[in-house]
């Protein structure tokens, strides 16, 4: 069916229908599978505008063997390659592999963000707008801290690229269910994109439902779709299978690639890799609904002075708009560790500074980067202490 929207009706789609959106956030997630609630008009937009670079290994390939397989079976409305053909959605598909990273932990848990500078640098990539990493199984191995390297590699480079989408991913499921180290850690993504209005494509929220909305991850699925039925902490039945089997292929579903796992699945994936990108391709729009509803509560964070410095500098801040904000003040190391906390209390919209000491917070020579946060406004800067 062709829909015929008008600019209001994409507007009540963005609004009633969809994605939580969180003033310029997205979230991408399990509520995001139905391609027939994506107006055309998104679609199209996302093939003309989007030029989108992706880094992955295996799990991370279920969603673009997913496209493909709907582009085959729905035809040239979800057409993509690499190519820039004007009808497709372009998406360099392992696009970091030449600069040294493969995914969110591979070869390590920092070399990511360094291919992604590299990347962009280069002239030949001048137009990628969308920037989008996934996790193979380090994200179920990793702790609070490693996690906060990840996000703050990547708050890090939406500043240094304001001009490129950055889209934040939960990692695959590995059956060790809700209370289980990778639901804590992808619950540490989420939380901090939802504080922050980022955009997330939730990988793991997607697999832990099926089609009709049935909930596994409770009964300790894992990323092959297998759960526990019974309650005995053993995986004995398949939900993706069991969908399938109680469905027609190639009217409720296609088979196509799905690493790991089903073909249900990396249908889902490419269901929501779909919303995704109508999504950020339409986020001006976003953007001017919240704008509408809202003030926000504004702040400046200033360069500190002297800079380098040794042993003391000063950070400046502002905050304007009315009523009080939590404001959060930090000092990070080069990995994204946090070494110093400076402020972290509700304060009224005024003008403030702090005093920061090398000596006193144990400091030693090198590059540091301090960051503000209030309500939805983060802004992060670089200092540089010599000794």
């Amino acid at each position: 069916m062709k829909y015929s929207y008008n600019k209001f009706s994409v507007l009540i789609f963005l609004i009633f229908y969809t994605i939580s959106i969180y003033a310029q956030g997205i979230i991408i997630n399990h509520n995001c599978i139905n391609l027939s609630q994506i107006p055309d008009e998104m679609i199209d937009s996302a093939r003309a505008k989007l030029h989108i670079a992706y880094g992955h290994t295996s799990h991370g390939s279920q969603l673009i063997d997913g496209m493909y397989g709907l582009y085959t079976w729905k035809g040239d409305k979800y057409a993509f390659g690499s190519s820039g053909k004007s009808n497709e959605l372009e998406i360099h598909d392992y696009a970091f592999n030449n600069y040294g990273g493969y995914d969110l932990g591979n070869p390590d848990r920092t070399t990511w963000a360094i291919a992604t500078r590299n990347y962009l640098n280069n002239t030949d990539n001048s137009n990628i707008n969308v920037v989008i990493w996934s996790w193979c199984g380090e994200a179920s191995s990793a702790d609070s801290n490693d996690i906060v390297v990840y996000l703050n590699l990547m708050s890090q480079l939406e500043i240094d690229y304001p001009e490129v989408t950055f889209v934040y991913m939960t990692g695959h499921l590995d059956g060790t269910g809700v209370s289980g180290n990778l639901n804590k850690r992808n619950e540490q993504i989420r939380k901090f994109c939802k504080e922050n209005n980022k955009i997330i494509y939730d990988f793991a929220d997607i697999e832990s439902y099926d089609p009709d909305g049935n909930y596994y991850l409770n009964k300790l699925a894992n990323d092959a779709c297998d759960y526990d039925s019974n309650g005995d902490l053993v995986r004995d039945k398949n939900w993706a299978v069991n969908w399938q089997n109680a469905h027609t292929e190639g009217i409720d579903w296609y088979s196509c690639g799905a690493a790991h796992s089903q073909p249900i699945n990396a249908n889902m994936k490419a269901y929501a890799a779909w919303w995704l990108w109508a999504s950020i391709a339409n986020t001006k729009l976003i953007t001017k609904i919240n704008q509408a509803k809202s003030k926000p509560f504004n702040s400046l964070l200033e360069q500190n002075y002297p800079n380098p410095f040794n042993p003391t500098t000063t950070i400046r801040y502002s905050i304007s708009g009315t009523g009080s904000a939590l404001v959060s003040l930090k000092i990070y190391d080069m990995l994204g560790r946090e070494v110093k906390t400076l402020v972290n209390k509700e304060q009224q919209a005024g003008k403030y500074s702090v005093e920061l000491s090398s000596v006193s917070a144990q400091l030693s020579s090198g590059v540091y980067f301090y960051q503000l946060k209030t309500g939805s406004f983060i802004s992060t800067k670089k200092m540089l202490v010599l000794k």
